[in-house]
């Protein structure tokens, strides 16, 4: 085996893991997003108990952040932008809703987020891979 095919192999192998790991990365937020845009008022609720300020405006521009921030994961479009913003988004997250430590599960969940930032992290770095708009684009 010649090197140039070592490498396109590595390289076609590289896009298709991390096509995966887009697909698995997205799927939460899509999942996320789109419940909280379909029961605003719910989700209102839980903001306002948190404390945070307009709570229904804020459950919408969440909802849309995780929707669409999924959304550009999944398909690879500006992927490195989006990975860094659901990053710090989801950094933020653990740091206003999970960190009632003292419980075990606001623990695992605020690790949860941490496991996910760190996926965002090395999508930022790496891009979108072969198998993005992102490369159709250029």
């Amino acid at each position: 085996m010649s090197i140039n095919s070592s490498v396109a192999g590595t390289a076609s192998n590289s896009s298709t893991t991390i096509l995966l790991g887009r697909i698995l990365l997205a799927v939460i937020f899509l999942l996320s997003g789109f419940g909280k845009l379909t029961a605003i008022s719910g989700t209102a609720g839980y903001f306002g108990a948190l404390g945070l300020p307009m709570p229904t405006v804020t459950a919408v521009l969440v909802g849309l952040i995780e929707l669409l921030g999924g959304l550009a994961i999944l398909v690879g479009f500006q992927t490195r932008i989006a990975a860094w913003v659901l990053a710090i988004f989801t950094i933020a997250t653990g740091l206003v809703a999970h960190t009632g430590w003292a419980d075990q599960m606001q623990m695992i969940q605020f690790l949860k987020n941490l496991a996910i930032t760190g996926g965002f992290v090395l999508l930022a770095s790496s891009g979108a891979g072969a198998y993005s708009i992102d490369a159709k684009r250029g």
